[in-house]
């Protein structure tokens, strides 16, 4: 299942594209019920599963005047579950990122899985995810995957369209572990709600300035998200590297480059 002539020129001209119809009901709910259960086990476990976002911005952002804002965060997700596997290489999944990348090869870069608690899910910052693992030809794209209706109200996610056209931006970071772009360039209050249904999927650039609101609902929000990549493109930097890192979801890998540590000296490519 590819894009239309006209959800590719939406993607062109905006960065990101909310589609219908990747997963049966069916599978959106072997997901929710894998999710569920695999996150119950990790608090049976004592994990440490808190994902807030570090940094100065949280300074002058009235998200966080309270200690108790949380989001868990799983990553890794075919490392928990086959349920999860079948995810990553689902063809209506990797066909439409196929079209979005331009190549018929894709490749796994990182899996993760989120949850905001009602009323008390923090927010994020603006942010390009650029920052977290740079590529020579900007191919990177995310699938989230929406397991619950997500609005505005329970910490739903939100987009400044047409932002990925900017390019890298500046990382205003003072922390190394978090990266975000200029909050007041990028206020979370101008940007454009990502309104989604249970089952709708959002692709969107690795450019695109992106962020989400808090849960000040009573609904959870919970969301899987899949970070992929052309084959043909290369990281310039030897960074976030997960395992099954350059995993091939779809077509080959062009470059043979299945140990990604042979292409680095440092942080610095051979070739």
């Amino acid at each position: 299942m590819g894009l239309t002539a006209d959800q590719k020129e939406f993607y062109k001209k905006n960065g990101y594209i909310l589609l219908d119809n990747i997963f049966t009901n069916d599978e959106i709910d072997e997901m929710c019920h894998t999710f569920d259960k695999v996150f119950d086990l990790k608090k049976v476990q004592n994990a440490n599963m808190e994902a807030t976002w570090e940094g100065s911005w949280k300074n002058n952002d009235d998200n966080h005047t309270s200690s108790k804002k949380s989001v868990l965060s799983i990553h890794n997700l075919q490392c928990h579950s086959a349920s999860f596997t079948k995810v990553l290489v689902n063809k209506n999944l990797v066909d439409a990122v196929a079209d979005i990348v331009d190549s018929p090869n894709v490749l796994l870069h990182h899996s993760k899985a989120h949850t905001k608690p009602p009323e008390k899910g923090t927010s994020y910052p603006a942010h390009q995810d650029y920052h977290y693992f740079p590529y020579k030809n900007h191919s990177p794209v995310a699938a989230f995957i929406h397991l619950d209706d997500s609005d505005k109200q329970n910490g739903g996610l939100c987009v400044f369209p047409g932002s990925h056209l900017l390019g890298p931006l500046q990382d205003k970071s003072d922390v190394h572990t978090h990266h975000y772009v200029d909050q007041k360039r990028f206020p979370i209050e101008k940007a454009t709600p990502v309104n989604a249904k249970k089952g709708q999927v959002l692709i969107f650039s690795y450019l695109l300035v992106h962020a989400s609101y808090p849960n000040v609902s009573t609904r959870q929000r919970r969301m899987l998200l899949i970070q992929m990549v052309a084959a043909e493109d290369r990281p310039t930097k030897q960074v976030h590297i997960s395992p099954c890192h350059g995993m091939v979801l779809r077509g080959h890998n062009v470059d043979c480059r299945a140990d990604i540590n042979r292409s680095f000296i440092g942080e610095v490519e051979l070739r």
